[in-house]
C-alpha cells in the first residue's frame, strides 16, 4: 500500500488568500469549480464581510441587522493573524459556465468559495468582449 498525499487545498492559491487576509494583498485570479470558471479580483475576508454589510445599510430593520452582523464579521476577520486560510473571497467576480455570458452581470459582485474546492487556477481574469 502507497501513502499518498492528499490535498485539500492548493498551497500556493492559500498563500495568496493568507497575503490577502494579513497583508492587503490583492491578485487577478481564474478559479475552476465543478466545471464553472469564476473570475475576479482576489480580497481580503475583512474587506469582502465589510463591502457585504454596506449592501444591507439603507433598508427596513432586518437587513440592517444583517448589515451589523456582517460588519462584526469583517472585525473579526480582521484579527484573524496567520491562520489557516479557509475560504477564497473575490470582488468584481464573474462566473462562466460553458460558453455563455457571465453571471452576474450588473451590480456589486462579491463571492466567497471553499479553498477545499477550488480544482484550479491561474492568475489573471476572464474579461468579456460581447
Amino acid at each position: 500500500m502507497r501513502n499518498e498525499l492528499v490535498l485539500k487545498k492548493d498551497p500556493i492559491l492559500e498563500f495568496f488568500v493568507q497575503a490577502a487576509n494579513n497583508r492587503g494583498f490583492t491578485l487577478d485570479l481564474t478559479l475552476q469549480i465543478e466545471g464553472c470558471l469564476i473570475t475576479g479580483t482576489l480580497m481580503s475576508a475583512k474587506d469582502y464581510f465589510m463591502d457585504l454589510s454596506e449592501g444591507f445599510e439603507d433598508s427596513d430593520d432586518i437587513t440592517q441587522a444583517i448589515s451589523k452582523q456582517m460588519a462584526s464579521a469583517s472585525e473579526e476577520a480582521g484579527k484573524s493573524g496567520k491562520e489557516e486560510a479557509n475560504y477564497i473571497h473575490l470582488k468584481h467576480a464573474d462566473i462562466y459556465y460553458g460558453d455563455s455570458n457571465p453571471i452576474p452581470q450588473t451590480g456589486v459582485r462579491l463571492w466567497r468559495g471553499k479553498l477545499s474546492e477550488v480544482e484550479g487556477f491561474f492568475l489573471g481574469r476572464i474579461t468579456n468582449t460581447s
